[in-house]
């Protein structure tokens, strides 16, 4: 099972920081990736360290936000990265694979 199987993420660019909002699609979904899903899972998953990464948990949207500091090297306008605004980096969050029923 991966993130993909459960939900929908959108980014956004903040500086050279990313910022990814995972937005589960049933409440089932929701409690699965809110106990699975945490900073230390999604900064391995970027190269960062731990503390880079921080989670806020929105329970009445039952969502998430990730913030991930220093990711797009400099932002938009710094970065050597093809995509500085950081839009397919949500899709290699929803590639993670995670544990839970049927994996």
């Amino acid at each position: 099972m991966i993130v993909d199987d459960l939900a929908d993420v959108r980014t956004g660019d903040k500086g050279d920081d990313l910022m990814i909002a995972v937005l589960p699609r049933s409440a089932r979904a929701y409690e699965q990736l809110s106990s699975t899903l945490g900073a230390a899972e999604v900064a391995e998953r970027y190269g960062l360290v731990p503390s880079d990464v921080s989670r806020v948990l929105l329970p009445a949207s039952q969502s998430m936000v990730f913030h991930l500091r220093g990711l797009l090297a400099g932002g938009v306008t710094g970065s050597n990265y093809l995509d500085g605004h950081g839009k397919t980096m949500g899709y290699h969050l929803l590639s993670l694979p995670i544990e839970g029923p049927g994996s």
